[in-house]
């Protein structure tokens, strides 16, 4: 894994979001009208509209926009009928993706998908070729110089499963998805404030690409996550730092 920085990875990947906030934020109100129309709209007893809630708060969307998406998913108002569904798929070099969908017509986003994974050396696989590879799981990523003893003492207190901590000083905390709102409220009450903070499909292992490879990998993920239908990306590439631009 010569080469290969976690925090350089994440750092990259906190950029591409940043870039696309707009975008984004788009993606975030779809997922809180599904979950306002599924689940009712009151975040506190409706765990999936909740996490979304918090996703459009760390994406520093303003609450009037939150509320006008509650209101127009739990009263039906627009006359979409989204569902959720995930492809996988494979990139250069078997690296493995999931991809997390909501559309109004699969026919049109397997199509999108299948194009972007296979324009750069990719392709769609079968239900369940790759979901074996990741772990459904919390995760809050701390900073190079956090006090890890702190965030030890906090996050399992408040039902973190596990906490790494790699070479670089990146701490990660990792928790069940349901623990996954008691942990970040814990952790934030204690003002110990994480890098990145999310439900996540996290890969068992990872696949280190490099050279043509890497460049063909960012511009999937860059293709996927620019289709309107795509609200998550999941993949077991990470890059070579000489590839961090």
């Amino acid at each position: 894994m010569a080469g290969h920085s976690k925090w350089a990875n994440i750092q990259h990947r906190k950029g591409r979001q940043d870039a696309k906030r707009g975008k984004i934020w788009t993606k975030i109100i779809r997922e809180i009208q599904v979950a306002a129309r599924a689940g009712g709209p009151d975040p506190n007893a409706n765990p999936a509209l909740r996490l979304a809630w918090d996703k459009a708060m760390a994406a520093n969307m303003p609450k009037d926009n939150i509320m006008r998406a509650i209101q127009r998913g739990s009263g039906g108002a627009d006359g979409e009928n989204y569902e959720s569904i995930r492809y996988e798929g494979y990139g250069p070099a078997g690296a493995a993706v999931i991809i997390d969908c909501m559309t109004d017509n699969r026919t049109r986003t397997v199509s999108d998908v299948r194009h972007a994974l296979s324009k750069f050396g990719g392709n769609l696989g079968q239900d369940g070729s790759v979901t074996f590879m990741f772990k459904h799981c919390g995760q809050f990523i701390f900073a190079p110089g956090s006090d890890e003893e702190k965030i030890m003492e906090v996050a399992l207190e408040a039902g973190a499963e596990d906490i790494i901590t790699d070479e670089e000083g990146v701490i990660e905390v990792i928790s069940a998805p349901s623990d996954y709102t008691q942990v970040k409220d814990a952790l934030h009450a204690a003002g110990l404030v994480p890098e990145a903070e999310a439900i996540i499909m996290k890969p068992l292992n990872e696949t280190l690409l490099e050279g043509d490879d890497a460049i063909k990998m960012r511009k999937i993920l860059d293709m996927l996550e620019e289709l309107d239908d795509v609200q998550e990306v999941h993949t077991t590439a990470v890059f070579d730092e000489s590839n961090e631009a």
